[in-house]
C-alpha cells in the first residue's frame, strides 16, 4: 500500500543516462509547443473529461463489458506473472511501485500483442473498431494504492476508462483531472484528456479492474500529420524501444505461465 506520504521513489540508474536525459528536456519542450497546435486542431473539446457523445463506438464497450470482465477474470488467475507498469515502462518509476498498479497490455503503440490479445479476444475484436487505437490494458489496481498528480505525453490522444471490477464502496475509488472528480462505475466508460494534471486513488480495501485505451483524437489534416509525425519520431526513442522489449519478454512469460497452469489443472483432472 502507497500512499502521499511515502519515501520518493528511487530513480532507476538506466533513466540517469545523460543522452536520454537530453532527448527527454527537448522531448518536453516540443511536446509543450505540439499540444498548443493540437489544441487549435481539435475537432472535440479540450477539456479533461470529453462527453462520449463525441465517440460513438465507446458504446460498443458498454455494451459488451460483461464478456471483457469474465476475459479478465481468466487472465486474474495469473495475477502474479502480470507485471506492474513500472517493470515495463521503467519511465513511470514514479507513480507505480512495488507492482501496486499492474497492467496486461493488449495494444502497445498501436500493435497487437498476438498472445495477450488472444486470452481476450471479445475485448480484442471490440478494440479493433476504435479509429486508431494506440494502447490499451487491463489495468489492475491494488487495495489502497494512490497514483500520484502527472500528466500525459501527447494532446493527439484521448484516453478512455471501462470500469470492470469495481469496488463496492466506489466513490472511494476515484479519478481527477485537473479539477474535475470521476468515480468508475462497473460497465461504464468515459473518456479524458491525460495531458491535464490527474491522480488517483483506491482508497478500498478491493482491487480495482478498467479497460484502459488510448486512440487518436479526432483533429484537422494538419493536427494528424503533426500527431503522426511525433509518433514515429518517438519511436526510436528509449520511450518507445525500452518498454516495446519489455512487453514481448512479459507476454512470453505470461503466456508460459498460463500454459504451465493450463498443464496443471490437466494433471488434477486425469
Amino acid at each position: 500500500m502507497t500512499s502521499v506520504n511515502d519515501p520518493q521513489p528511487v530513480k532507476p540508474k538506466t533513466l540517469n543516462r545523460p543522452v536520454r536525459k537530453f532527448v527527454k528536456r527537448r522531448g518536453k519542450k516540443l511536446m509543450r509547443w505540439a499540444a498548443k497546435f493540437q489544441s487549435k486542431q481539435s475537432i472535440v473539446p479540450d477539456t479533461p473529461f470529453i462527453d462520449n457523445s463525441h465517440f460513438p463506438f465507446l458504446s460498443e464497450f458498454e455494451d459488451k463489458w460483461e464478456v471483457m470482465r469474465d476475459e479478465v477474470l481468466e487472465i486474474l488467475k495469473n495475477r502474479e506473472d502480470i507485471p506492474g507498469f513500472e517493470e515495463v515502462s521503467p519511465d513511470q518509476y514514479r507513480i507505480a511501485q512495488a507492482r501496486q498498479w499492474k497492467t496486461f497490455v493488449l495494444y502497445g503503440f498501436g500493435q497487437q500483442l498476438p498472445k495477450n490479445c488472444s486470452k481476450a479476444p471479445v475485448t480484442t475484436e471490440v478494440l479493433s473498431r476504435v479509429p486508431y487505437v494506440q494502447t490499451a490494458w487491463f489495468s489492475i489496481l491494488a487495495p489502497g494504492y494512490h497514483i500520484p498528480a502527472h500528466t500525459g505525453v501527447t494532446k493527439g490522444i484521448v484516453r478512455a476508462h471501462l470500469g470492470l471490477i469495481i469496488p463496492k464502496d466506489r466513490e472511494k475509488c476515484r479519478i481527477r483531472v485537473q479539477d474535475q472528480i470521476m468515480a468508475w462505475e462497473t460497465g461504464k466508460v468515459f473518456a479524458f484528456d491525460d495531458t491535464f494534471e490527474h491522480e488517483v486513488w483506491n482508497d478500498t480495501d478491493e482491487e480495482r479492474v478498467i479497460l484502459l485505451f488510448d486512440f487518436d483524437r479526432p483533429m484537422r489534416w494538419r493536427g494528424r500529420m503533426l500527431n503522426n509525425l511525433m509518433l514515429w519520431l518517438m519511436k526510436f526513442t528509449a520511450f518507445y524501444q525500452e518498454p516495446k522489449k519489455n512487453l514481448a519478454d512479459f507476454e512470453d512469460r505470461f503466456e508460459a505461465a498460463a500454459r504451465r497452469a493450463d498443464a496443471n489443472l490437466e494433471k488434477l483432472s486425469d
